[in-house]
């Protein structure tokens, strides 16, 4: 199982979406960093299920219990370890269908890896759910940064086929971040997110579902960081934001686009202004060499539409060894996108961390 993942932040995480409970230990935090601890729950709060009408009926307050590395309002040095317990499961829908592989899930392929051992409640393991201890080390993460000023916020780019003003690439302001962060649904243009919302609540309607993009930006985040190659900023946080699930893309900068640009227009020009280097497109997200250049870093992450529908499908049943078709029943998200980005930030918090780490040592953080 690859629970574990970091060179100088090392997170293990566990649990599974009907288990007891779910959590993550975050190793590699100096002692004497505060903590905000009512930050860290407005950012679980951002993800957590059952808010609202676009959302899941599943409830759970994703209260967090903290079993080690926190004492005095301070971290200790040893391990960070967060538990939070879930408190709302319904196993009883999945019992008749634990031999139905559904479409799209990790049924097959968990069941394959793990000889049909692994817990398939809700997903076990695969489940989005596991996202919950993620947002926890990454709102630790946010907050360490924060203190550098380094401010890293989002918003719906697009959900379906409807799409959002995309972030000024040269002139991200961190202000304007974090009043995305407050959003319960965060976009630029308050009607596209109307039509977003309307395309969700139709998809449900219809027993199906949708994905989307979160565009991502990072604002104040000093120039020299990251490595050629195999520890570029690009590999550090593609690596972690893939393992989200659901998230079938990542791009930085123009990103796929930069393929039908010219050299003359795809290259950066720099200039200098009060001493500060600058240059006047970003289209490659503020990295050069996987090594940032003191431009906002930008990037976006694709998520796949939620497998979890009521239409039938066909599939197999594993046991039987027959083909058979299956309509998914329980609470499930029609979209996941929107209680996605907290956990896309998250994860783009602890993989710059590191980062900073790497270049700087552990003594940054204090």
């Amino acid at each position: 199982m690859s629970g574990i993942w970091g060179n100088n932040i090392k997170l293990s995480i566990f649990g599974e979406s009907h288990g007891k409970g779910i959590g993550i230990v975050m190793d590699g935090l100096p002692a004497g960093i505060p903590l905000d601890l009512d930050g860290i729950k407005k950012e679980m709060q951002r993800r957590a299920p059952g808010r609202n009408e676009i959302s899941t009926p599943r409830k759970e307050k994703d209260d967090f219990d903290l079993l080690s590395g926190y004492f005095n309002n301070k971290t200790t040095g040893t391990p960070l370890c967060c538990i939070i317990y879930n408190t709302n499961q319904q196993s009883k829908d999945y019992a008749a269908i634990k031999d139905t592989m559904r479409p799209g899930h990790a049924d097959y392929t968990g069941y394959a890896k793990y000889f049909g051992s692994n817990d398939y409640r809700g997903g076990g393991h695969f489940s989005g759910r596991i996202t919950a201890p993620l947002v926890f080390a990454g709102a630790v993460a946010k907050q360490i940064l924060e203190k550098k000023n380094i401010i890293i916020g989002s918003h719906i780019k697009n959900i379906g086929n409807i799409n959002d003003h995309a972030f000024d690439p040269l002139n991200i302001k961190g202000d304007v971040l974090k009043k995305m962060i407050d959003k319960t649904f965060p976009v630029i243009d308050a009607d596209k997110g109307l039509k977003m919302k309307e395309m969700i609540l139709k998809a449900k309607e219809e027993m199906d579902s949708v994905g989307g993009i979160i565009e991502t930006a990072v604002v104040n985040f000093p120039v020299g960081v990251g490595s050629p190659f195999f520890d570029s900023i690009e590999s550090k946080l593609a690596h972690i934001l893939f393992s989200i699930p659901a998230v079938k893309g990542v791009e930085f900068g123009v990103g796929f686009d930069i393929a039908k640009m010219k050299g003359s227009v795809s290259n950066d020009a720099y200039f200098i202004e009060k001493d500060q280097i600058k240059t006047y497109t970003n289209h490659n997200g503020g990295i050069l060499g996987g090594i940032s250049n003191g431009m906002p870093i930008l990037f976006r992450t694709a998520f796949k539409p939620t497998p979890s529908i009521g239409k039938i499908q066909k599939t197999i049943d594993i046991k039987k060894r027959e083909n058979i078709e299956t309509q998914v029943k329980g609470r499930h998200d029609p979209c996941i996108v929107p209680r996605a980005v907290p956990v896309v930030e998250g994860a783009a918090a602890i993989g710059l961390l590191d980062l900073m780490i790497e270049k700087d040592g552990i003594g940054w953080m204090l």
